[in-house]
């Protein structure tokens, strides 16, 4: 029972303080899953902010993977995002002082695999069947001119081959399990991609080139969030079409909706790398969806259409990405900073795998937030 003390407007001793917030605590970024394995991005303030990618393994045992001294971080678009990936024990990453690619070996020491040149990448996938990497590039060469965005292709002896220009932004590339399809999404001024943008589709010919890039959907007025394919091939992705942003999969050259809800299962694209919705399996879709300010995590049945909502001790939950009947992700509580946690696609658990801090919050000192809702102006909603 925490001692209650009444004291003038102003004069409260918290015990909420910014040695409390940052005394022991790491701020948690990008999931990256390979095999068994799961990786994130770990920001330290106790080491000026460097941007750390850690493992856990199997047995639970928990080790820094990058290498000492180099800070995995992007700028591009400045917010960053997409900093890294991991394929097989082998990590490429951006690296915050330099802007370069690096391919790390398990085990072994950093090397540049993009050349020394004023470029910023984001969104790293990795094109096993090429050997590259496919990245946004934002280059800052250009004198008087803003930053010029393109997809490009990063082969490990340096070379880097443009893939897609012209638009003004570039994000998501994705490549299909079967590495023939490429999908991406970008949009022009004056909108950001929540406003308007555009998914795009392109085969990959035998040497690594985009053909046939056809516009799927999206535009000016409809944003697009997340393509992904299914381990099958099939392609999803998330449009705010009807004013609610759903998941929908292209079949047939049209867009069908995954489960209708008015939920949202998008976010806003303010950094590289976000994901709200991934596969457990070929048939089941682990998602998390906002309602009434709330994150709220569900597994969707593709084949019975069936929408199972889980209970979970979290009100926030993001970076979401799922394989081999699990799903990992970052959740915050109401009375404990952000953990990684992990759901079985099957049976609803849940499992805590990595705190960010070992504090927690006395109950009594934190306010429980209610969603509400209120009209204004002529037959209108907001909300608080």
């Amino acid at each position: 029972m925490t001692l209650k003390k009444i004291a003038p407007y102003g004069s409260w001793d918290s015990p909420i303080t910014a040695d409390w917030i940052v005394a022991g605590s790491v701020g948690l970024g990008q999931i990256c899953l390979d095999g068994e394995n799961i990786y994130w991005n770990e920001v330290r303030p106790s080491e000026k902010g460097r941007s750390v990618v850690r493992r856990r393994d199997l047995d639970g045992a928990v080790e820094d993977i990058s290498a000492e001294g180099m800070s995995v971080r992007s700028r591009a678009h400045e917010y960053g995002g997409g900093a890294f990936v991991v394929r097989g024990g082998t990590l490429w990453f951006s690296n915050d002082a330099d802007g370069r690619i690096y391919r790390q070996v398990q085990g072994g020491s950093p090397e540049a695999v993009s050349p020394e040149r004023k470029w910023r990448f984001a969104d790293l996938v990795r094109d096993e069947h090429r050997g590259r990497i496919i990245a946004v590039r934002e280059a800052h060469e250009g004198q008087g001119h803003e930053p010029a965005n393109a997809l490009v292709a990063v082969y490990d002896d340096q070379r880097v081959e443009a893939l897609s220009e012209g638009a003004d932004f570039y994000a998501a590339p994705r490549l299909s399990p079967d590495g023939q399809s490429l999908v991406w999404l970008c949009w022009r001024h004056p909108n950001m991609p929540w406003d308007g943008c555009e998914l795009w589709s392109a085969q990959l010919n035998d040497m690594g080139a985009l053909v046939n890039a056809t516009m799927l959907a999206g535009g000016p007025d409809e944003a697009i969030f997340q393509p992904q394919f299914s381990p099958g091939g099939a392609l999803f992705f998330v449009s705010d079409r009807t004013g609610w942003w759903n998941i929908y999969q292209w079949r047939d050259g049209a867009a069908t909706a995954v489960f209708p809800l008015d939920a949202e299962f998008g976010l806003p694209q303010w950094v590289f790398g976000m994901s709200t919705y991934g596969f457990a399996s070929e048939h089941h879709l682990v998602v998390s969806y906002i309602m009434d300010g709330l994150s709220k995590l569900a597994v969707i049945d593709l084949r019975s259409g069936g929408f199972d909502p889980v209970t979970m001790p979290f009100v926030d939950v993001h970076g979401l990405k799922a394989a081999d009947g699990r799903a990992v992700f970052i959740g915050g509580g109401l009375k404990e900073p952000p953990v990684i946690a992990a759901i079985d696609a099957e049976s609803r658990n849940i499992a805590i795998l990595y705190r960010s801090t070992e504090s927690a919050l006395d109950s009594e000192n934190v306010s429980r937030a209610n969603p509400i809702s209120f009209p204004v102006g002529d037959n209108e909603t907001t909300h608080g």
